[in-house]
């Protein structure tokens, strides 16, 4: 039987389901792993499940010249944490669990949009101030969302499930910005410029995967061409968006609010973020539902799973000559 390491405590159906075809080991805390416990687990198990803290860069792979490890069958879609290329140089697969996270994300980019044009975060802490003394008609008036115009960088599987919500659930237009047009059942106008279309929108929303190509894509000129009343989400990876450009904007009321869910240096939130009142801080809550979870976890048992059978996986993020 092989030996899986599973990184971090996982629902209890899930460990079941890796105990009945592995040798299991879980990890009980929820820190991130060190460089150095990395490398160990990439010499002592045969397949590990790992999540989006745990750091496997170049440097790690190169440190263990032949890992008995196979592969890394990750829990969650995006990988930016894993450096594929050095794994694949290394003899190891990757893979992920796409769609098991798509309606969640989408959900929470539109609870954040929400949450940002009508100030909920601004007004649940003055209620529990003290301080609220009751409605009068001028009172934290925010933006109105329906029929406003929203648009979306990356148009993968949860940018066109945002856009659904938007355009069937508050009848808004609909931008999106990507590197290939998408084909909808509504009318979706792409963009090839970021900066022309962060011009348009009323509501801008970042949920491209991270990485290297994607690394600060929304910054200061991104933000200056927003329009005053406009907001920002950002549902993807915090590195996505530089979060020093971002705190110069709100500071500056350059743009009326932000909603976000993940951060640049994550669990680092910067003391200015947290101290002002146009922004909502949720704690990377997009996929934070019993039966996501469960789901995510599942899909990555299915590729450790396809690995012990000798079959293909399901979700490989990339190819190696063997394993």
């Amino acid at each position: 039987m092989k030996k899986l390491f599973i990184t971090r405590p996982l629902p209890e159906s899930v460990l079941s389901a890796a105990r009945e075809v592995f040798d299991t080991s879980v990890r009980q805390s929820n820190l991130p792993l060190s460089a150095h416990d990395l490398r160990w687990v990439l010499r002592e198990y045969d397949v590990v499940l790992p999540t989006l803290g745990d750091i496997f860069s170049a440097e790690v792979f190169e440190d263990v010249p032949d890992p008995r490890c196979k592969l890394l069958a990750n829990f969650g879609v995006g990988y930016n944490h894993i450096d594929v290329a050095a794994a694949t140089r290394s003899g190891i697969l990757v893979s992920n669990t796409p769609g098991a996270v798509t309606d969640a994300t989408a959900d929470t980019a539109l609870l954040l949009m929400l949450m940002s044009a009508r100030r909920a975060a601004e007004g649940e802490r003055l209620v529990r101030s003290g301080a609220w003394e009751g409605w009068h008609p001028t009172q934290m008036l925010g933006m109105h969302l329906s029929r406003k115009t929203v648009g979306i960088i990356g148009l993968g599987r949860i940018g066109q499930a945002i856009a659904q919500r938007c355009f069937y659930g508050f009848g808004m237009r609909v931008r999106y910005f990507s590197r290939t047009p998408k084909m909808m059942e509504f009318d979706a106008r792409r963009f090839d410029s970021l900066t022309e279309m962060a011009r348009e929108v009323d509501v801008l929303v970042a949920c491209v995967p991270g990485g290297l190509e994607t690394r600060h894509l929304v910054g200061a000129d991104v933000f200056d061409a927003m329009q005053p009343h406009a907001h920002f989400v950002n549902v993807s990876r915090g590195d996505v968006v530089d979060e020093t450009a971002l705190i110069a904007a709100l500071q500056d009321r350059r743009i009326g609010g932000a909603g976000l869910d993940v951060y640049e240096h994550e669990p680092k939130v910067p003391d200015a973020l947290r101290a002002l009142d146009n922004v909502t801080l949720l704690p990377h809550l997009g996929t934070a539902a019993h039966e996501v979870r469960n789901s995510m976890g599942m899909m990555a048992i299915d590729n450790l799973k396809a690995f012990a059978a000798g079959t293909p996986l399901p979700n490989a993020v990339n190819a190696v000559n063997a394993v």
